[in-house]
C-alpha cells in the first residue's frame, strides 16, 4: 500500500530534519521525502497540514496486564490506547499472571500483540524466577522467544550476591538489565516522597535515598561485570548526578523517567487524593527540575509512560491502600507539549526522548524517518485541545490526574510498518 502523507512538519531528530515537507510510504517502508518517487501513486493520502510528523513513540514501561490481569486491561485494549497515544512500540515489564519468567509466556503476549495488530510490543523478561528475587531466570530462553531485557517489575532483589550473578548472566547473554533503583529497607512500607508533606499527611514516606543509594550500588555492579543496566523512571536530583558522573566514565548504563514526573511533585498528593498514587513518588520541586534538566543534557536517555491501567476499585481505597499507578501512555505526548510551549523542552528533545532514545536503550530499529526505515510514524497536532475523560482515554484503566482537564496536543494518526493503525 502506497500512503502520501502530505505538507507535514517533519521533526527527526536522527536526521537533522525540522522542515514542513511531503513524507511517502510504500510496502511498509518510507521511501521518499519532499519529492515522490517516479511512478509514485498514492493509494491514501493524510493531510498533515498543522501537524508534526515524527518518528513513532517507543515506549519503556507500559503495563499491558495480560496475561493473568485482564480485569485491568488487556494486550488489546492497551496496545490500541498506546497507539492513540502515538506510541508504534512499547516494552512491557513482566509482572503478569503467571509471571513472564519462560518461553510460553512471552509467546503468549507476542501472539496477542500480532492479533491485535496496533502497536508493537517488546516484552521484559522476569530477571529472577516468578520476580522473587532469588533464583535466576532462563535468560537465554527469554531473548530466544523475543524478549529485549529482564528486569524484576520494580520488585527487589535484595541480595546483592543475587544481583551481581543476574548481570553477569545477562552480559554473557548480551541482554540489558532494566531496574526501578530501591533500596527496600529505606523505601519500607511508604507511600509517598519523606518530606514536609507526608509530615503534614501523617503518611509513610520514601526517602530520596532509598533511590540513590540504590543506583550507586547498580552502578558499581555495572561496572564491575560490565553489564548493561537501565535504570527506569528515576526521580531523584542527586540520581540524576550519579548517572551523569558514570556515563563519564564510560560505564554502561542508561535511564528513563516518566513523563508524570516531570510534571508533578509531592504537594500534589496534599488532598489524599488516590490519582496521585505512583511509585516511586513524585519527590520536590528542585528533583523535578533536575529530571528535565537531565533529559534536555541527555544523561536520562528516554521518556516513558510507567502506564498502569487500574479497574476502578483499586483506586477506591484510601491513599496508602489504594494500588499505585496511573493511566498515561495517552497523556504522555499532551504534557510534553506543554513543556514544549513552556520553553522547557525543546520540539527536538521530546522527540528525541520519546523515538531514538528509548530505541536506542533497546538496540532496536526505530527512532528515524529516513529513506528504507520501518514507516513507524507519528502524526499529531500541537495544537488540538481535548478533554481529558472515561470516553476520550482509551485505555482500560480510567486513573488519572488529569481527569476532567482539557490537554492541548492530540496524535491524529498512527502508523506501524506504514499500516494507519489509529486515525
Amino acid at each position: 500500500m502506497n500512503i502520501e502523507i502530505k505538507s507535514g512538519r517533519i521533526v527527526d531528530p536522527v536526521n537533522g530534519k525540522d522542515e514542513i515537507q511531503s513524507l511517502y510510504v510504500s510496502e511498509g517502508k518510507i521511501v521518499a521525502i519532499g519529492k515522490a518517487p517516479e511512478g509514485f501513486l498514492a493509494d491514501q493520502v493524510v493531510d498533515a497540514s498543522g501537524c508534526v510528523v515524527s518518528p513513532g513513540f517507543i515506549d519503556l514501561c507500559a503495563y499491558l496486564r495480560e496475561p493473568g490481569y485482564e480485569y485491568k486491561g488487556t494486550v488489546a485494549s492497551e496496545t490500541f490506547a498506546a497507539a492513540k497515544g502515538g506510541f508504534t512500540a512499547v516494552c512491557c515489564p513482566p509482572q503478569t499472571l503467571p509471571v513472564n519468567d519462560s518461553e510460553a509466556v512471552t509467546h503468549l503476549i507476542l501472539d496477542l500483540a500480532r492479533r491485535a495488530g496496533f502497536s508493537k510490543v517488546y516484552p521484559i523478561g522476569a530477571l529472577t524466577k516468578g520476580l522473587k528475587g532469588q533464583q535466576l531466570s532462563e535468560v537465554y530462553s527469554l531473548k530466544r522467544a523475543g524478549c529485549v531485557g529482564v528486569g524484576n517489575s520494580g520488585r527487589p532483589v535484595a541480595d546483592l550476591n543475587v544481583m551481581k550473578r543476574c548481570c553477569e548472566y545477562a552480559k554473557t547473554h548480551d541482554m540489558s538489565v532494566f531496574v526501578r533503583p530501591e533500596d527496600v529497607s529505606l523505601a519500607s512500607d511508604g507511600c509517598v516522597h519523606e518530606g514536609a508533606v507526608a509530615t503534614r499527611l501523617g503518611l509513610p514516606g520514601i526517602p530520596a535515598l532509598a533511590e540513590t543509594v540504590a543506583v550507586s550500588q547498580l552502578i558499581l555492579l555495572a561496572e564491575e561485570t560490565g553489564a548493561h543496566l537501565h535504570m527506569s523512571q528515576l526521580t531523584a536530583a542527586k540520581s540524576v548526578e550519579l548517572v551523569a558522573d558514570a556515563k563519564k566514565r564510560g560505564i554502561r548504563i542508561t535511564a528513563d523517567v516518566s513523563a508524570q514526573h516531570l510534571l508533578l511533585t509531592d504537594v500534589s498528593v496534599s488532598g489524599f487524593d488516590s490519582r496521585f498514587h505512583c511509585l516511586p513518588p513524585f519527590r520536590t520541586e528542585a528533583d523535578r527540575l533536575a529530571l528535565i534538566e537531565g533529559v534536555n543534557s541527555g544523561v536520562i536517555d528516554a521518556i516513558c509512560s510507567q502506564h498502569q491501567p487500574h479497574e476502578a476499585a483499586a483506586k477506591q481505597a484510601p491513599f496508602a491502600e489504594s494500588e499505585p499507578g496511573i493511566s498515561s501512555i495517552e497523556t504522555v505526548l499532551p504534557l510534553l507539549l506543554g513543556l514544549e510551549r513552556a520553553a522547557t523542552l525543546s520540539m527536538d528533545v521530546l522527540i528525541r526522548s520519546l523515538s531514538v532514545g528509548a530505541a536506542n536503550v533497546l538496540g532496536v530499529q526505530g527512532g528515524s524517518l529516513a529513506e528504507g526505515q520501518n514507516a513507524d510514524i507519528c502524526i499529531f497536532d500541537p495544537n488540538k485541545q481535548w478533554v481529558v475523560n472515561d470516553e476520550t482515554i482509551k485505555s482500560s484503566g480510567k486513573s488519572t490526574p488529569w481527569k476532567g482537564e482539557e490537554l492541548q496536543g492530540l496524535v491524529k494518526a498512527t502508523l506501524v510498518d506504514g499500516c494507519i493503525v489509529y486515525a
